[in-house]
């Protein structure tokens, strides 16, 4: 099961809406072996692609070495599905690399609508997992105050439907 915290599920929704039509991604970063989603990490798409995503190499090169020099880990890689279902392609699960991660995908073919759901994609196998959504702890030190590295986007949309 995939917990997160609402701020980061909705930034990664945002994130995906905001690049509409074009394919969003990114990764949501945190501590080394914990599994917990605690800083999110929005990415540029190389491709440019309605259908396609790639991290650009020398951004993600410079993110996983501050994952590294803060003991850190992606626990979560996503991206978004611009005209299809929230399910890896068999080009997302042949470029499936972390293991341990959580692939969670958003679908934004529908503007009233979003389907987000989250993956473990090991060996080329897919299993569907249950998101979790929580809210943010309402007594958060300023340490956690970096969860969201990201800012609000203007097209957040007022609701939002977690179909999982």
């Amino acid at each position: 099961m995939l917990t997160i915290d609402r701020a980061i599920a909705d930034a990664i929704v945002a994130h995906a809406r905001r690049d509409h039509p074009d394919e969003a991604c990114g990764v949501v970063a945190g501590p080394a072996g914990s599994d917990k989603p605690a800083r999110h990490i929005p990415m540029a798409n190389a491709e440019r692609s309605t259908t396609f995503y790639r991290f650009d190499s020398m951004e993600q090169l410079r993110v996983w070495r501050e994952m590294d020099d803060r003991d850190e880990e992606p626990v979560v890689i996503y991206h978004s599905h611009t005209a299809t279902e929230a399910y890896p392609s068999r080009t997302d699960i042949n470029l499936a690399a972390e293991p341990g991660a959580h692939y969670v995908l958003v679908s934004t073919r529908a503007d009233d609508e979003t389907e987000l759901r989250s993956f473990r994609i090991v060996d080329q196998v897919v299993t569907e997992e249950p998101i979790q959504v929580v809210d943010s702890d309402a007594e958060r030190t300023s340490a956690d105050s970096d969860a969201v590295q990201t800012y609000m986007f203007g097209q957040t949309p007022t609701t939002v439907v977690y179909d999982c």
